[in-house]
C-alpha cells in the first residue's frame, strides 16, 4: 500500500504546532505577520516560513490592506475549514473543506459585526 504524497504532505503542514497556531489564529480575524508573532509567540521568519506553506496547500489567503500612507501590508486568513480522513479498503481517503465567504462578515450574526467586517476589508 503505497500513501497518497498529497495527503502525506497535508498531514505533514498540520503536524506543525506553528502551523496549526497560525491556522487558528487566522480562523478568527485576518491578522498581519506582526500580529501572528505577537498573538502566537513566535518570530516573524518563522511566520513568514510557515505563511508561506501554508499559502502553498491552500490552507491560507493573503490580503492587502491600504492605507492612505502608502504603507500597505499583508493580512493573512485561514481558508481550512475541515480536514477527514477515512480509511477504507486499505488506503486512506482524505477530504479538505474550505471556507466559502462570499463576502467579509458574511457569517456574522449580527448586523452591526456585519457591517464592521465588511467596512474593515474596504
Amino acid at each position: 500500500m503505497s500513501e497518497d504524497p498529497a495527503l502525506g504532505e497535508l498531514l505533514d503542514v498540520l503536524s506543525d504546532e506553528y502551523a496549526r497556531k497560525i491556522l487558528a489564529a487566522t480562523s478568527i480575524k485576518p491578522m498581519s505577520a506582526q500580529e501572528l508573532a505577537d498573538e502566537c509567540d513566535m518570530s516573524k521568519p518563522t511566520v513568514y516560513r510557515r505563511v508561506e506553506r501554508l499559502q502553498a496547500h491552500g490552507l491560507l489567503e493573503e490580503q492587502t490592506k491600504i492605507r492612505t500612507s502608502n504603507n500597505h501590508y499583508s493580512v493573512y486568513t485561514a481558508t481550512l475549514s475541515e480536514v477527514s480522513i477515512e480509511l477504507d479498503t486499505g488506503s486512506f481517503e482524505a477530504a479538505v473543506t474550505r471556507t466559502d465567504e462570499s463576502f467579509p462578515g458574511e457569517r456574522e450574526s449580527d448586523t452591526a459585526d456585519r457591517f464592521k467586517k465588511m467596512w474593515e476589508d474596504l
